[in-house]
């Protein structure tokens, strides 16, 4: 639906949101007649709806009615709108298009827009490209699956403007464009209780892609198999990021030294240029992820036309995101850290090889049926003790003591105590820390079993490390 027929035409929103709410103001705004369901009943809503009450839009709320697609030209879904809620099948079946904010404001964008989406480091990614653009002093956006929708700022947005957009799973599930540049930083398990199975996932993830053409840039991770594989999808310039091994077009790190190789399409043979960003010692950043998060955002800042010096001085002296592997303070002897973004035990392995001294884990939250085998197995060997917490602490706690059991060689695990609440986990790792540790919130689980979200599940630690 292109932007000179959007007036007079129904669009039904499904979910009330952040990105519901920005989508609703956009297109009532611009004379579209909008409904928005959501299944929340009226009075959990009304923050959302007073910031609405300037404009004609119609509600149905506490549940999707079938009704809502009588005369409905376009549905478009909030990203926890899954695709297979009843009233979008039915959608679906009666041929009624679907879309949501990102797929609205790319068909829009005046400016080029840098896509980024991966199972882990995305954020931490897109602010940093957004960071090192800034430093260059080129005006930039960041937005879409973080912070802002980035459709509320599409009326002020320039050609000449640098727009980063963070695309969750959820997001490209049902979207038909892509972005001018497309990153895929990695695909490991995750999602699973909305996608299914992996290869919907994967499916969900490769759409970043699927719309490119020839004038536009794909920069997929190396090192990841799922990642890498999806450079025969894409007809675009493609460029690679590696912690480990030389890539023709891209940024890679080899002798503890990070560079920059930005010589075009890694299909073809060209004359190479390489550049030094900086030492990997040099990093601010903890861990092996975070050294390719920052690999990924250099090469997407050169891309975007950011001198060398600049990326090297924001890649140097970023500190990171809040609520992933955030320092919270030093106690007792004990350093403790926040990483509610561990939404996935994935992103917990990642965590724990970030630190060499013996760490308390806290993990827990809600499952999302997702492998934790290989977690369970490195929790021996890296952590001292394991507090688990939540819906998922007791599921947690079994599958680590089902490893140990078989264990044949020398554990660092000394002991587990499952709890209810992440209260009752941080008294907890206060009492069985010690002077030397790491106690590190990195749950492995959504945080849905108690919290709106990570960043409250986050914030809430924060909060109980200082009433320490």
């Amino acid at each position: 639906m292109e932007g000179e027929k959007l007036k007079g035409r129904h669009v039904v929103i499904l979910g009330l949101g952040r990105q519901g709410g920005a989508l609703a103001r956009f297109l009532a705004e611009r004379g579209a007649r909008v409904t928005v369901s959501d299944i929340q009943e009226e009075a959990a809503l009304a923050g959302q709806r007073d910031e609405l009450t300037d404009l004609p839009i119609r509600y149905e709320l506490g549940h999707h009615p079938m009704r809502l697609l009588d005369d409905a030209d376009l549905l478009c879904l909030s990203g926890g709108v899954p695709l297979g809620t009843p009233i979008v099948v039915e959608a679906q079946a009666r041929g009624i298009p679907l879309s949501n904010d990102a797929q609205i404001f790319l068909e829009r964008c005046p400016a080029p827009v840098i896509g980024i989406t991966g199972s882990a480091g995305k954020t931490t990614t897109s602010v940093l490209v957004g960071e090192m653009c800034r430093a260059a002093g080129l005006r930039t956006w960041v937005g879409g699956n973080i912070g802002n929708p980035l459709i509320s700022d599409l009326e002020a947005i320039q050609p000449d403007d640098r727009v980063v957009m963070e695309l969750s799973s959820f997001q490209l599930a049902l979207m038909t464009a892509s972005p001018d540049v497309a990153a895929v930083l990695n695909i490991a398990p995750n999602h699973l209780d909305r996608h299914g199975t992996m290869a919907n996932y994967i499916a969900a993830k490769r759409n970043i892609l699927a719309n490119q053409t020839h004038d536009d840039v794909a920069l997929l991770g190396y090192d990841d198999a799922h990642a890498r594989a999806l450079a025969v999808e894409t007809p675009a310039r493609l460029y690679f990021f590696s912690g480990g091994a030389e890539v023709e077009a891209g940024a890679f790190k080899t002798n503890g030294e990070l560079t920059l190789r930005m010589n075009g399409d890694a299909r073809e043979a060209r004359e190479r240029v390489d550049r030094e960003i900086c030492r990997a010692s040099h990093l601010q950043l903890l861990g092996h992820h975070n050294l390719l998060n920052v690999l990924a955002a250099s090469a997407l800042a050169g891309l975007a036309g950011v001198p060398l010096e600049t990326i090297t001085e924001v890649a140097t002296t970023f500190k990171g995101v809040e609520h992933r592997l955030e320092w919270v303070r030093d106690l007792m002897g004990a350093r403790w850290y926040d990483d509610s973004i561990a939404t996935a035990p994935d992103r917990s392995l990642a965590a724990i090889r970030s630190f060499e001294d013996p760490i308390v884990l806290l993990a827990g939250g809600r499952d999302k049926n997702l492998p934790w085998e290989e977690l369970a197995a490195e929790i021996l060997g890296r952590v001292r003790w394991l507090v688990t917490f939540g819906e998922a602490g007791s599921m947690i706690a079994e599958r680590v003591t089902e490893v140990t059991a078989r264990a044949d060689e020398e554990m660092l695990l000394e002991g587990i105590q499952s709890v209810d609440t992440l209260e009752q986990a941080v008294a907890e790792a206060a009492q069985v820390a010690r002077p030397g540790d790491v106690v590190l919130l990195s749950p492995g689980g959504t945080s849905f079993d108690a919290f709106r979200d990570f960043a409250e599940r986050g914030q809430r630690f924060k909060e109980l490390v200082w009433d320490l």
